[in-house]
């Protein structure tokens, strides 16, 4: 056992670190809630992960995104969080993808390398949707992340199918699209029951698959990261 471990170890046990070790999980989306779980995992004692996100860092990114720094302002955030990861742990084995997968990409990839689990930490409906998509129809365990805009309160924070979900106008969106391919459950997700303010939201030019977003506070994003993480680690070593 690496000395770094020994706490997880202790809660957690040998066995259920063991199976961390040599599971492989994909997160994609790299924003405040992915990188959050992203990190999460790899300090739990995860030992092999793939990370997708074809964004550079902004400085709009600094009060919710982990990677966010000045200095790393206009480097590629996989990369960022890759060097950051394997300074935490040297031994993790890191893949990067470093730009957004169209739906017959992304349905490739998956048929060529194995994921104990998924994570879809994507913040765009169009993107999103494709990805839970090709998940379920590859019959892939994965958890998806719902809207952490507009929320302040960690406490409404909910694990739900997104058949039960309510006061989430990105879930409420996910759910209409996703009844029109077919699919009205199934959909393992973190959200909050928090009504979102109106005037925390604000329209955009619709470039990069966003007509609007919703403000942010620091740890909403993070605290959806967690939950999210949380969730995996539980399942992974049962």
């Amino acid at each position: 056992m690496s000395d770094w471990l020994e706490r997880t170890e202790l809660l957690i046990g040998k066995e259920a670190l063991d199976k961390l070790k040599n599971a492989h999980v994909l997160v994609v989306g790299l924003g405040g809630v992915g990188s959050y779980a992203a990190e999460t995992l790899v300090r739990a004692g995860l030992g092999n992960i793939t990370i997708i996100d074809g964004d550079d860092v902004d400085p709009t990114n600094k009060n919710r995104q982990l990677q966010a720094l000045n200095s790393t302002v206009g480097k590629q955030k996989a990369y960022v969080l890759r060097d950051r990861f394997l300074d935490i742990n040297p031994d993790l084995q890191v893949q990067v993808v470093d730009n957004f997968m169209e739906p017959d990409l992304m349905h490739s990839f998956l048929l060529d390398n194995h994921f104990d689990f998924a994570m879809d930490c994507i913040d765009s409906i169009v993107p999103k949707m494709s990805m839970i998509l090709t998940l379920k129809r590859m019959k892939l365990k994965f958890i998806s992340s719902m809207g952490a805009g507009g929320k302040l309160d960690p406490s409404k924070i909910r694990l739900a199918d997104i058949s039960k979900t309510r006061e989430c106008k990105f879930a409420q969106q996910v759910r209409k699209n996703l009844k029109g391919k077919g699919v009205t459950k199934g959909v393992l997700c973190v959200y909050s029951e928090e009504v979102q303010p109106a005037h925390s939201l604000k329209l955009t030019d619709g470039t990069k698959y966003k007509k609007s977003f919703y403000g942010t506070i620091s740890y909403m994003p993070a605290m959806f990261g967690m939950t999210m993480a949380a969730e995996v680690i539980k399942r992974l070593t049962v």
